[in-house]
């Protein structure tokens, strides 16, 4: 027979092991890291315009996580002269980055002196939960694009934007990217286009200009994506669900066997 202090104290022991133990799961537990915002691309030309000179510019943005949104991301565009001078300076709000995806964005800006150099930088982003996995942000489809190269060195680019969700998109932004053969990032340019409804896709027309002299574009990159600093309306498109691929009707005469309930009875014998 175990004595009550003896029991007593084996019990107040035993409760501190517990509190111990549940302070150190506690304690132990992984704390979700996200990755920051990676800036894969970034490209800009500059011409003489009428004022002064032009500053084009475009770029990528990777999100690495695949369950969170990259929301309020604001780019820097600065430029210095020769002398290392700040002439330019431009902050851009730039559209939500997706789960697991990238943001093509584009801009210009005007300077009154030439840039010897140009940089992007960006604010860290917001990060936000997404309700659906990065597999149902689907991209829009383009189709019947067409990279039409102008007499004045610039380059006209036109096509279709789809919307494969059952939503209308309110408003989308098109971005085109060139390339050259060995896939270096040239230039880019944006366009907007409202009300995208499935199966009556709008047609886009933009231009791109300020392309460095010479330069052998092989290779048109466009994207569209919902407009706005939080993937709200891309994730309202996604909840409401993607139109079906497959709706008609199969024509062919069922199987007369069933192979796989075959197999699985022989297998079973």
């Amino acid at each position: 027979m175990i004595p009550h202090s003896r029991t007593a104290s084996l019990l107040a022991l035993g409760a501190l092991g517990a509190i111990c133990l549940t302070g150190c799961s506690s304690d132990e537990r992984p704390v979700q890291k996200l990755k920051p915002l990676a800036l894969k691309e970034q490209v800009s030309n500059i011409v003489k315009s009428a004022d002064g000179y032009a500053v084009n510019w475009a770029g990528v943005l990777t999100n690495a996580n695949p369950w969170h949104f990259g929301e309020h991301v604001v780019a820097t565009i600065v430029g210095h002269d020769a002398k290392g001078t700040e002439v330019v300076r431009l902050d851009q709000p730039l559209d939500a980055v997706p789960p697991g995806g990238s943001l093509a964005f584009t801009g210009q800006a005007g300077a009154a002196e030439k840039p010897a150099r140009v940089t992007i930088q960006y604010r860290p982003a917001q990060w936000r939960p997404a309700a659906r996995i990065a597999s149902a942000f689907q991209r829009f489809p383009i189709t019947r694009s067409q990279t039409l190269p102008q007499k004045d060195g610039s380059y006209l680019i036109t096509g279709y934007v789809g919307n494969p969700y059952q939503l209308s998109a309110g408003s989308l932004v098109v971005n085109a990217l060139l390339r050259d053969k060995a896939g270096k990032l040239l230039g880019g340019g944006s366009t907007f286009v409202d009300d995208v409804k499935a199966g009556s896709p709008p047609r886009f027309i933009l231009t791109v200009s300020g392309l460095p002299r010479g330069a052998q574009v092989a290779r048109t990159e466009i994207t569209a994506r919902t407009w706005g600093s939080t993937g709200r309306p891309y994730e309202e498109l996604a909840l409401a669900g993607a139109i079906p691929v497959h709706t008609a009707t199969p024509t062919s005469e069922p199987f007369a066997v069933d192979r796989s309930t075959q197999i699985v009875s022989e297998y079973k014998q």
